[in-house]
């Protein structure tokens, strides 16, 4: 069978089909899963011209019907998990980071975000046979906090080449909470040319708290966050991809934030992340991760170290 081309869909001539290439829309998917405002403000064309173009795109893809669950468990079967490097918290997240989904990790400084968002990195460019994705990665760094000479000595813990861990490791530094949202519209050109399993936004809120302050700006603010969210999960969508995030805590108990364990980003980031793991410090150097939230698994705890060499039991 033919691969459709955009000028497949309905209503698309070669102008069109360039301000779609143009605007990172290669993929009739992607057009098919894109919001009708997003489409019309990216492509400068008419609402109405964007929703017709998207219709059309779902009877291209044939997606927006009803599928029976066999058909939902049979697709399921391209769901790959990737290890953690730690047993416990393999256990804990139902056997791995699950591709097709956004892993949420969240918890006070020192914690060991970072260090989880590092072990996944080095394990995603992992032959299959080590538990990893034999795939590159993109991380969305917003604190400055990527460092190679930690990605160094990881994979050399793992016996693999370090250099080669840092070429297949693609990193950008989102300066504020707009850049980061373009990141990964950027990310998904990248995904074009190298296989990309794997995402990292470490972190998601830092950026939309800082530059949002207060109550009056946080309709906008839950509005922005809430679209990068979904442009996210349609990006582990399209690419069987697993996108890991990182997350702060409520600094303080008070009246609006209630439980100083809470994640920023209130219902839109609860809600769109598939699951949520809290991390906190334990006794002798361990960290407990605790499941919060997820569509299938129980809650329940994981004890896990971070060493020098890595994640470990």
């Amino acid at each position: 069978m033919a691969t459709k081309t955009l000028e497949d869909i309905p209503g698309v001539g070669p102008a069109i089909a360039e301000k779609l290439q143009e605007a990172c829309y290669s993929d009739i998917m992607a057009i098919a899963v894109a919001s009708p405002a997003d489409l019309s403000e990216k492509c400068e064309i008419g609402e109405k011209k964007a929703m017709d173009i998207i219709e059309g795109a779902k009877l291209c893809a044939d997606i927006g019907g009803f599928e029976t669950g066999e058909d939902i468990l049979e697709r399921r079967k391209q769901i790959t998990k990737l290890t953690t490097g730690s047993k416990a918290l393999d256990e804990l997240i139902g056997g791995g980071v699950e591709s097709q989904s956004i892993m949420e990790f969240f918890g006070e400084f020192g914690s060991s975000k970072t260090q989880i968002c590092f072990q996944l990195a080095v394990n995603a460019t992992l032959p299959e046979e080590m538990g990893g994705l034999d795939s590159d990665v993109v991380i969305i760094d917003s604190e400055n906090t990527f460092r190679p000479e930690r990605i160094i000595q990881m994979a050399t813990y793992l016996g693999v080449d370090p250099q080669e861990t840092l070429r297949r490791i693609h990193v950008a530094r989102a300066f504020n909470s707009q850049h980061q949202v373009l990141l990964v519209e950027k990310a998904i050109q990248l995904a074009e040319e190298k296989k990309i399993r794997l995402m990292i936004v470490d972190s998601l809120t830092s950026h939309f708290r800082a530059e949002y302050v207060g109550r009056g700006a946080l309709a906008e603010r839950q509005q922005v966050l809430n679209r990068h969210m979904h442009d996210l999960l349609n990006f582990a969508t399209l690419n069987n991809a697993a996108i890991v995030v990182t997350n702060q805590v409520a600094a303080k108990p008070d009246a609006f934030f209630g439980d100083p364990t809470r994640p920023i980003g209130g219902h839109i980031v609860g809600h769109t992340a598939t699951f949520r793991v809290y991390l906190r410090k334990g006794k002798a150097g361990k960290r407990v991760a605790r499941l919060i939230d997820s569509p299938n698994l129980p809650e329940g705890e994981a004890v896990f170290l971070v060493t020098e060499d890595g994640i470990k039991d």
